[in-house]
């Protein structure tokens, strides 16, 4: 009855969902914490997240283009390989997630504000800010110097700075060259505000 019932709630929700997810396209996908709370309270949980990840992509045919997990909220920037959608991977992954962290923090009521946000990116000029806006989080909200100092995102990949498997090594060769030119692109570049009012419906921004 459990299962049951469960299944019927995603059921719903995906019914609510606008978004089709279909192969070879880009997809920004990203949610908060109720109440803005934390979703991650220490460094065992943002671990036990990406443990699940790593064994799900596997699974789902996926490919982490960009990711960044803040204390709460996150943000994955995907492309989904097949015709595996998306959201098989979203609920095999936030679905163990939650049971976990209710049962380690004795946490009641739902974890998240709401079904994850997913927003189809199509145009590649903003494929390419959408990346440095998510590795930029955590510059952003004062919490370090550069952003390859933050472990829980693929910036330190991006730039060649860590060896990590959630990355698209190819992804970054074709659309910015080098290590050396994606960190000049994140830490240097601001783009026009023309570019930056058609990039809020691709962010997270209210």
């Amino acid at each position: 009855m459990v299962r049951r019932n469960l299944a019927l709630r995603y059921n719903a929700i995906m019914a609510r969902r606008k978004i089709a997810f279909s192969r070879n396209n880009y997809y920004h996908i990203y949610n908060r914490g109720a109440h803005k709370g934390k979703i991650f309270c220490n460094d065992a949980d943002y671990l036990f997240l990406l443990k699940y990840v790593k064994r799900e992509l596997r699974k789902h045919s996926m490919t982490v283009i960009a990711y960044c997990l803040m204390d709460n909220h996150y943000h994955f920037f995907l492309r989904q390989d097949e015709d595996i959608e998306i959201s098989k991977f979203m609920q095999a992954v936030f679905n163990i997630y939650s049971k976990a962290f209710n049962t380690k923090y004795n946490h009641s009521g739902t974890l998240f504000e709401g079904p994850y946000k997913a927003i189809q990116v199509d145009k590649n000029e903003y494929l390419l800010h959408l990346c440095r806006y998510i590795h930029r989080n955590p510059l952003e909200a004062g919490l370090v110097g550069t952003p390859e100092q933050w472990p829980y995102s693929n910036y330190a990949e991006f730039v060649g700075k860590r060896n990590g498997t959630l990355v698209d090594r190819e992804f970054v060769q074709t659309n910015f060259g080098s290590p050396e030119a994606y960190e000049e692109f994140v830490m240097n570049y601001v783009p026009p505000e023309k570019t930056q009012r058609a990039l809020r419906h691709y962010l997270f921004l209210d």
